[in-house]
């Protein structure tokens, strides 16, 4: 990945668009080498695919918990995980050291469905405890991790 490739994902991080168009204006690269250069993004597995991207309030999607899930298993994590990815809601979930083994991020649509996604964590044999945090106001809500930096921070510690 050169200087150009950073420049194209940062823009794409930053716009929230993969169209050409776009991407020349924000970049000043020519829109025959962005096309050239996101297919080869995408082989590289560094795209991975072209979703829209929801406002889950508007979609009645609002109501965002946190879950620390305290486990005891005797095999692989991996198998507990999978039961956990199981619960309706669940977007993201992560294996933690420390005391909490899973750090699960769930979008509901009422204090209802979290009654019921803790009850499904809790129906979960390897499952010991949970301890759940409601999401007052989002602060920042960046799925594309780009965004988040300068540009330059990118391009020296990203482009050969």
């Amino acid at each position: 990945m050169d200087e150009r490739d950073v420049r194209l994902l940062k823009a794409i991080a930053d716009l929230g668009t993969g169209s050409p168009e776009r991407l020349h204006e924000e970049t000043d690269i020519p829109v025959s080498t962005i096309h050239y250069r996101l297919n080869n993004l995408r082989e590289a597995g560094v795209i991975e695919n072209d979703l829209y991207d929801l406002d889950h309030e508007a979609l009645g999607l609002g109501v965002t918990v946190i879950v620390e899930v305290l486990a005891d298993y005797d095999g692989p994590y991996e198998e507990v995980a999978e039961e956990l990815l199981d619960v309706e809601g669940v977007t993201q979930a992560f294996f933690t050291m420390g005391e909490t083994d899973f750090i699960v991020i769930a979008r509901l649509s009422s204090s209802d469905a979290v009654e019921r996604l803790i009850g499904d964590f809790e129906a979960i044999p390897e499952v010991e405890r949970t301890n759940s945090t409601f999401v007052i106001s989002s602060l920042r809500e960046e799925s594309r991790a780009p965004a988040t930096y300068d540009l330059e921070t990118l391009i020296d510690e990203l482009a050969e």
